[in-house]
């Protein structure tokens, strides 16, 4: 492990056209579950199904129903950035990292101070009226009684995240791509790279160090310069930047 950690801080050291592309592990370690774990809320029992729950449809047909999962489960104004998320805002501090990808919706790496990311799923932090596009924090939502309407015109709030049925934002999958076909050191972590069209983004890079650091193997087969089946927080809390 020690020899691995001091292979990625002297890949880290020297380079400063770093990408990070991220998925549900890197916000495990900030006390928010993974979907897809073994102990994630694809395997807890609710009325319906998670997946079903978070789809167009049923936010279209059962709105109320929607909101309490998304209440009670999405939003968690408590997190906060683990080791992974501060290290991160760091190395773009420090000119080193370009890009942020993840596949995350909670908002924890612009808390930790990142400033170029790419929410390619959304973001709870950004919730809107479908009638006057009034746009509303995760607060906002979380102090509303029930399903949340505009105060101004009182249409009806969404969340700003991708949910099951809806495209991803393509000026987000192109400066994504862009990011990552130009990146010289690419650094996989937390994520199984299960769930497409974001797992094919890797397809794109072409730089000389694929790192990759998530606790199981990940289902897409990389060539990976470097593997580290550990937690990516307790990874990140061990180098110095």
């Amino acid at each position: 492990m020690d020899e691995k950690i001091a292979k990625l801080q002297e890949i880290i050291d020297t380079n400063d056209n770093i990408v990070f592309f991220g998925g549900a592990g890197v916000s495990t370690e900030s006390g928010i579950p993974d979907f897809r774990s073994q102990d994630g809320l694809y395997n807890q029992q609710y009325d319906y199904p998670p997946e079903t729950i978070v789809s167009h449809t049923f936010f279209m047909n059962k709105v109320d129903e929607f909101y309490r999962f998304y209440k009670d489960k999405m939003i968690a104004l408590e997190a906060e950035p683990n080791a992974a998320h501060k290290a991160l805002a760091k190395l773009e501090e420090a000119g080193k990292l370009k890009a942020i990808i993840t596949q995350n919706i909670d908002g924890l790496h612009e808390k930790a101070g990142s400033k170029e990311v790419y929410d390619i799923h959304g973001c709870v932090n950004r919730n809107y009226c479908v009638k006057c596009r009034k746009m509303f924090t995760a607060k906002d939502i979380m102090n509303m009684d029930g399903t949340p309407h505009c105060d101004d015109c009182g249409g009806l709030i969404k969340p700003d995240v991708v949910l099951y049925e809806e495209g991803l934002d393509q000026n987000l999958i192109a400066k994504s791509i862009s990011a990552i076909s130009k990146a010289n050191v690419l650094i996989i972590g937390g994520t199984s790279l299960a769930v497409y069209p974001a797992a094919g983004f890797i397809d794109y890079f072409n730089g000389e160090h694929l790192v990759v650091i998530n606790k199981s193997d990940t289902a897409k087969h990389v060539r990976a310069t470097l593997t580290i089946t550990e937690p990516i927080g307790e990874v990140f809390s061990q180098l110095k930047i």
